[in-house]
């Protein structure tokens, strides 16, 4: 349970909102959104600052930036944004919503560029002007192991721009189709599926159609790991938006929200704690923008330059 994984990354970058609120440009498509209280910028906040209080505590290397304008209200989400990846690269994507295109930080990118051995920044944003979209790892969910990018095609995630990434990246692209119970497509991959080293959390019912269910579902088997189908009820509870991380002495945790914690069965925990320790975040706030723990967390597939 605590072997080294490629999957699971010791560090993460979190982004801590102070002006947070659900974004009317991203309403339209993103299912999981709601309407939020006047007060909810603070509770964001706070949400934040436990979530990384309790990754530090696990043994996770958390870096913490600031958004204090109000300019973007979904900068809690930087995994859209940028990714990095074993070998020093790093890749920023375009974004679907205007207002959140300003996300895009060159302070992280210096950052991780004097933290890290970044080798190359690949910079695909410039194709927002084409309307070409593909919102990172939101977009697809990476197994950097079998080195397979599963893609849920929608307005921002295009399949020419997938086959673009796995080209430079060096990843397989198994693009999909995947909708709620009314027909809605699901707007990220993350938000139904998540890879871990033994594991994948799947929303099996919405990949459609059904003969396409069962090759995803195989192909993952065939990359040995045991896939826990979720109901919509449970990615609609954000089961399914976690990410396997490494803790301290190399132990293999999933960092999840506790609204989709709560939402597992007792067998599914089982499962689950096969191979890696739950740690559920409190993050309730933050979920109603329409995103949750894999949303809120970049992880760093860097070499540290202390190492």
């Amino acid at each position: 349970m605590s072997a080294i994984s490629a999957q699971a990354p010791g560090a993460v970058l979190l982004i801590r909102p102070h002006r947070f609120r659900p974004n009317p440009q991203t309403a339209a498509d993103n299912t999981f959104q709601r309407e939020a209280g006047h007060d909810v910028a603070r509770a964001a906040y706070d949400a934040c600052t436990r979530a990384a209080e309790r990754l530090v505590q696990a043994g996770v290397r958390v870096h913490l930036f600031e958004d204090e304008g109000d300019a973007h209200p979904d900068s809690v989400f930087p995994n859209n944004w940028f990714s990095t990846h074993a070998g020093g690269r790093v890749a920023v994507y375009p974004m679907y919503a205007p207002n959140r295109r300003g996300e895009r930080r060159a302070d992280v990118i210096e950052f991780l560029k004097l933290s890290y051995r970044v080798q190359e920044v690949i910079d695909y944003s410039g194709l927002e002007q084409d309307d070409l979209f593909l919102e990172g790892t939101g977009a697809m969910v990476l197994d950097h192991v079998a080195r397979i990018a599963y893609a849920v095609r929608s307005r921002r995630c295009d399949p020419l721009l997938v086959e673009r990434f796995c080209t430079a990246f060096g990843y397989e692209p198994v693009v999909f189709d995947a909708v709620d119970s009314g027909g809605t497509p699901i707007y990220h991959t993350n938000v139904m599926m998540c890879i871990g080293t033994d594991i994948a959390l799947i929303g099996v019912d919405s990949i459609v159609p059904v003969e396409r269910r069962a090759q995803i579902v195989r192909r993952i088997e065939e990359s040995g790991r045991t896939v826990i189908a979720l109901t919509e009820a449970q990615v609609a509870s954000f089961s399914g938006n976690a990410i396997e991380l490494r803790g301290h002495d190399g132990e293999r945790i999933l960092a999840i929200s506790q609204t989709g914690a709560d939402a597992l069965t007792a067998a599914q925990r089982a499962t689950i704690e096969r191979s890696c320790r739950i740690l559920s975040l409190d993050i309730a706030p933050i979920e109603l923008a329409g995103g949750s723990a894999r949303c809120m967390i970049a992880g760093i597939h860097l070499d540290p330059r202390d190492s």
